[in-house]
């Protein structure tokens, strides 16, 4: 009998090469030929936060008009060359990232890396599109005038952060849509769009040596830094308060939080374990249970955490009948005092550290989602290590550990709430 070696099977961050290119520009790259496609993700520091503060929604206008027209093409041109192709091309924008994303075929990739360098480096920012797309931003604002979850998102957000630029809408409001100009566009691009601030994930079919050209070519022409102010750190304020927004419909939408835990806080996973218990488990967690379950006050209730560049929050929600929303803050804020106080059981952590692992490989099943964890990864500055370690500390979480970290993360349980509806008792 011949014995033959078996190959150990590579862990994720083994599978991640780090591709410097010629010009300085950094990239996380899985080769992979399973299927011929390429995926790429990328991101630039900077957001939402970055607009002046009579500006609101400058950053989502920027973001929505890259692939309005650029190079030699108008907007309709553009547009018809990446279906014509197939190519999956868009931009976006949250508070503290302006960020885009590309898949395409591996045979088209030349188009593809060619159509996305000129969204990023040649917009063409034209009035007719600049009017089109803040049109469709104002539409969706004029809609959430009038939903109960966009309307207690507001309140919360400026109840949290007075005098911040997270207090702000990210796609602005009606009044500061109007004075964007295109010129406004142009000088806040020339501070975001720049290659310090850039990081980039790329999953499928393309070696490393053809990646770091095309990163050069695609890229390269953009400034080599970036204009970025100073953001504050903040914690979220008014907590204790509750901000009610009238609102004549039956239930009452509900939104609460509190401060929570940056991700390079030694207590982080920790934080992990407890918010899963508390509200994130969904089927096992107390809210849900406590909540729907026993008493029927909600169809859903949640929490999860929520860390911008400079404010972690536990946030969470709600939606029951009006009747019932003051009995409902009451059962959510007792689950917050009792977690807290006691701390979870040992079968609830247990259930909880074997769900969080198990379940991670999900976060890993298609090429883009890869791309987006390594995108992420690298905005948070850690090391590829972290997608082989990240479930070992998960694991390591004791009941003590649990104990302790439920204490710091939900304190007196004191919470900000902002309910938008006619909610009796409050």
């Amino acid at each position: 009998m011949t014995a033959h070696a078996i190959a150990p099977a590579r862990t994720r961050a083994e599978t991640i090469q780090r591709v410097v290119t010629p010009g300085g520009i950094e990239a996380w790259l899985v080769e992979s030929y399973a299927v011929p496609l390429i995926a790429l993700e990328f991101a630039m520091r900077g957001g939402a936060a970055q607009e002046p503060a009579d500006k609101a929604g400058l950053a989502t206008l920027l973001a929505g008009l890259l692939d309005e027209g650029a190079g030699p093409y108008d907007a309709r041109a553009f547009h018809r060359a990446i279906e014509d192709l197939a190519i999956r091309l868009g931009f976006g924008c949250d508070r503290d990232t302006i960020s885009g994303h590309m898949q395409t075929l591996a045979r088209n990739r030349d188009e593809a890396f060619e159509l996305l360098r000129l969204a990023v480096c040649e917009p063409r920012l034209e009035t007719q599109a600049i009017d089109r797309v803040r049109g469709q931003i104002a539409a969706g604002l004029k809609r959430d005038a009038n939903d109960p979850d966009a309307l207690v998102a507001k309140a919360f957000r400026e109840a949290a952060f007075p005098n911040h630029p997270y207090g702000r809408p990210v796609r602005g409001d009606l009044e500061s849509l109007e004075r964007l100009a295109r010129d406004d566009l142009e000088a806040l691009r020339g501070r975001l769009l720049a290659r310090d601030n850039l990081v980039i994930a790329v999953v499928g079919a393309i070696d490393a040596a053809t990646l770091a050209a095309k990163l050069d070519a695609t890229f390269g022409a953009l400034p080599r830094a970036g204009r970025l102010d100073s953001v504050a750190e903040i914690d979220i304020h008014a907590l204790g308060q509750r901000r009610i927004v009238d609102l004549d419909v039956p239930q009452s939408t509900i939104r609460f939080g509190r401060p929570g835990l940056q991700r390079k806080d030694p207590d982080y996973f920790g934080a992990v374990v407890i918010n899963h218990i508390l509200g994130g488990g969904v089927f096992t967690a107390r809210l849900f249970n406590e909540v729907r379950e026993k008493r029927g006050l909600a169809y859903s209730v949640y929490s999860h955490l929520n860390e911008y560049d400079r404010c972690a929050m536990l946030v969470g929600g709600a939606a029951t009948k009006n009747e019932r929303a003051r009995e409902s803050l009451e059962v959510i804020q007792r689950q917050f005092a009792e977690l807290a106080a006691e701390g979870p059981t040992a079968d609830e952590l247990d259930k909880a550290k074997k769900y969080l692992t198990g379940s991670y490989a999900l976060r890993f099943d298609t090429s883009t989602k890869i791309a987006g964890q390594l995108v992420n990864l690298q905005l948070d500055d850690f090391e590829p290590s972290y997608l082989d370690e990240r479930n070992g500390r998960i694991d390591a979480v004791t009941l003590d550990d649990a104990r302790r970290v439920a204490k710091r993360l939900l304190g007196n349980g004191e919470l900000l709430v902002s309910v938008a509806g006619r909610p009796q008792g409050l």
